[in-house]
C-alpha cells in the first residue's frame, strides 16, 4: 500500500489528498455534498468559462455555488485571456472559494476552439501569461489540471509544470492522457512521475481511477502525492470515501447497502430538482439515475421508460417501484 500523507496547497491543508475531478454537468452542488459527507479530501466545481463568471450568467452562479460541508472548495475556471481569467478568479475568491483551478485539460471541441483547456499546451507563453495573472490577481492559493500535452509528439507537461511552479502555482494535477486522446485508450500513470519529478509542489494522478485497486496502482506508478478521481464516482459517490479510507487504515470498505443507495438517489434527486428547477432538474438527474441503476436486475427497460417521463413527481415513483423489491427483501 502506498504511503500518502497530507498534503499543503498553501494555507490549506488536505489530510488525506482524494479529490473530486471537476466534471462539466456531473459535480454540481447536489453532487459534491454527498461525495463530500462520505469522505473526499477536496472537491472541485464543475468548470466554469471565466467570461460567463464575469457576466454572472444564471448557469455560472450555479456552477460556483458551493455547500458548507465542500468547505474548503476548489472553483475551476477556463478562459484563453489574462485578463479576464484575473478578473473572474478575484470574483470566485470574493465569493469564498478557498482555491481557484485552472483548466488546461478539458478536451472538447468547444473548449479549445476557444484556446482555452488543452488548447493551451500548445502555447506555452499563453498559458504562462494566463497562470502568472490569476496567480497576482488573488491571495488564495492557485492550482493547475493539465495533460499530459496536446498530443504524443508534444509530451510537454513537466514543462509546463515548472512553468507554473516558478510562476506560484502551488499544486498540479495531470490526466494521464493527451487532448488528442480525449478518453480513448488507457490513462498513462507511470508518465504522471516525470512531472513529479520536474516540481516540488504536489502532484495528483488523474485517468481512469475506477477502484481502490486503480488508486494503488497509480500512486505507485506515478509516485505522486494524491489521486484525483472523476468518472469513477458516477453513480458511485462513495468511492473516494473508500479510497480515503483504505489509504488510512489499510481496510476496505464495502459499498453500502441498497437500501442506503436508494437514499442516496432519492438525495440527489430533490436537491437537483431544488438546484436546477423541477424541468431542469429532472433532465440533469437522469444519466445520474442511469449510473446508480446500472448492473441491476431490469435496470435497461427501467431507464428506457424513466427517461421518457416527463413529468419528476411521476418519475420519482417509478423510481421507487423500482427499488422496491430489493429494499422490501433487505428489510425481510
Amino acid at each position: 500500500m502506498p504511503e500518502v500523507t497530507p498534503i499543503s496547497i498553501g494555507p490549506v491543508r488536505i489530510e488525506a489528498p482524494v479529490i473530486l475531478a471537476p466534471m462539466t454537468g456531473v459535480t454540481d452542488r447536489p453532487f459534491r455534498r454527498i461525495v463530500k459527507r462520505y469522505g473526499a479530501g477536496l472537491t472541485v466545481t464543475e468548470m466554469i468559462a471565466s467570461q460567463a463568471m464575469i457576466r454572472e450568467t444564471r448557469q455560472s452562479l450555479q456552477k460556483a455555488a458551493w455547500d458548507p460541508i465542500e468547505d474548503p472548495v476548489s472553483m475551476q475556471l477556463a478562459g484563453c485571456t489574462p485578463t479576464e481569467m484575473a478578473e473572474a478568479a478575484k470574483l470566485n475568491e470574493d465569493r469564498g472559494a478557498a482555491i481557484i483551478d485552472i483548466n488546461m485539460g478539458c478536451p472538447v471541441k468547444k473548449v479549445v476552439n476557444g484556446d482555452a483547456g488543452s488548447a493551451l499546451m500548445r502555447d506555452l507563453k499563453l498559458a504562462a501569461a494566463i497562470v502568472d495573472a490569476t496567480v497576482k490577481a488573488v491571495k488564495v492559493p492557485v492550482t493547475l489540471k493539465m495533460r499530459m500535452g496536446w498530443d504524443h509528439s508534444s509530451l510537454n507537461a513537466p514543462e509546463l509544470a515548472r512553468i507554473a511552479e516558478d510562476l506560484g502555482v502551488q499544486m498540479i494535477t495531470v490526466h494521464g492522457r493527451t487532448r488528442n486522446q480525449m478518453y480513448k485508450g488507457e490513462a498513462d500513470w507511470a508518465f504522471v512521475a516525470s512531472v513529479k519529478q520536474a516540481v516540488g509542489v504536489p502532484v495528483i494522478v488523474n485517468g481512469d481511477i475506477n477502484s481502490i485497486d486503480d488508486a494503488e496502482t497509480a500512486l505507485a506508478q506515478s509516485g505522486a502525492d494524491g489521486v484525483m478521481i472523476g468518472r469513477g464516482a458516477y453513480g458511485k459517490p462513495w468511492l473516494l470515501g473508500q479510497v480515503m479510507h483504505w489509504l488510512k487504515t489499510g481496510e476496505r470498505l464495502p459499498d453500502p447497502s441498497l437500501d442506503e443507495q436508494f437514499q442516496v438517489i432519492v438525495e440527489q434527486y430533490d436537491a437537483m430538482l431544488d438546484h436546477y428547477g423541477e424541468v431542469i432538474g429532472a433532465n440533469c438527474a437522469r444519466k445520474h439515475i442511469g449510473w446508480y441503476t446500472r448492473g441491476l436486475h431490469g435496470s435497461a427497460e427501467f431507464r428506457n421508460a424513466f427517461n421518457k417521463e416527463a413529468d419528476p413527481k411521476r418519475a420519482k415513483a417509478m423510481l421507487y417501484d423500482f427499488y422496491a423489491p430489493w429494499l422490501s427483501r433487505a428489510a425481510a
